[in-house]
């Protein structure tokens, strides 16, 4: 059997960060805790749970924990979470993605100058969630696929500026910011969806498109990978989505030429190691 794996497979930048310094928050000695999951993948919340950092989801969560250590997550929190952590007592270490971080500043600069702002990305999101705090204008509208964009209303008489969740599809957010161009408004496009991202999404669509078998690593929370499951099933109907080996289902592959493997941003090397070595040594 051929195995391809992708060379954007794995941890990008901003979550090997992210990562990294909890792992070394984790040694302190002090009771350290990550304001959500620090990424969306399972197992790494795991190991860190058992090395005794704990996850809590809300600021009234903290208010009867041991002072400590809190790590904010990678994906960023709403605007004033730091600060009401610190008058709680708690030292923060802000490991927010730079990119993620760039929007924040990107959003409250535009809405300050008068322009509405769209977010094109999963309103559930908590990378949308904190954007969305950033913005200081009224009229903030998140914007997650075509029906939303054709649904989209605003104030003609007053500028439009786009921006894009880190980790969206990039052929789908081109798509949308031309439905709403066609609606005349005055708009500015602001692509920040992550480079990282984007090579990653363009490499699983040129494998997918020459492989009998396409499996997309990573956790089931996980924006980015839930991405790549559709970039590559849209390439390749034999797609499948794991977490991890456990989920992979050998016999899928009995019959099978080429196998293409990619990962999500928060997938671990270890992982995507283990799967591409049982691929290769079953068959």
């Amino acid at each position: 059997m051929n195995v391809i794996l992708a060379e954007s497979a794995g941890f990008c930048f901003g979550v090997k960060r992210a990562v990294e310094m909890v792992y070394e928050q984790a040694g302190s000695g002090r009771p350290v805790y990550t304001y959500g999951p620090i990424i969306h993948n399972e197992e790494v919340v795991r190991d860190l749970e058992e090395r005794g950092v704990r996850v809590a989801e809300r600021i009234e969560e903290f208010a009867d924990l041991p002072k400590g250590t809190v790590v904010i997550r990678a994906h960023g929190v709403e605007r004033g979470v730091s600060e009401a952590l610190e008058r709680l007592g708690f030292s923060v270490v802000d490991a927010t993605c730079p990119f993620v971080k760039k929007i924040h500043r990107l959003v409250e600069s535009k809405s300050r100058e008068g322009n509405q702002i769209v977010i094109v990305g999963d309103g559930t999101h908590p990378e949308v969630r904190g954007i969305r705090s950033w913005s200081v204008a009224e009229a903030t509208y998140v914007i997650s696929d075509a029906e939303d964009a054709r649904d989209f209303a605003a104030d003609p008489a007053r500028k439009v500026c786009v921006v894009a969740q880190t980790t969206f599809n990039y052929n789908k957010f081109q798509e949308l910011v031309e439905i709403i161009r066609k609606k005349g408004y005055d708009i500015i496009v602001l692509n920040t969806i992550c480079n990282a991202t984007e090579e990653r999404q363009a490499e699983a669509a040129q494998i997918a498109g020459q492989v009998d078998a396409m499996i997309v690593i990573g956790g089931r929370n996980s924006s980015n990978t839930q991405k790549l499951f559709e970039i590559c099933h849209n390439k390749c109907n034999n797609t499948y989505y794991i977490q991890t080996i456990k989920d992979l289902k050998l016999a899928d592959f009995r019959y099978v030429d080429n196998v293409g493997i990619t990962a999500g941003a928060s997938t671990p090397n270890n992982i995507i190691e283990e799967v591409q070595k049982n691929v290769r040594n079953e068959f």
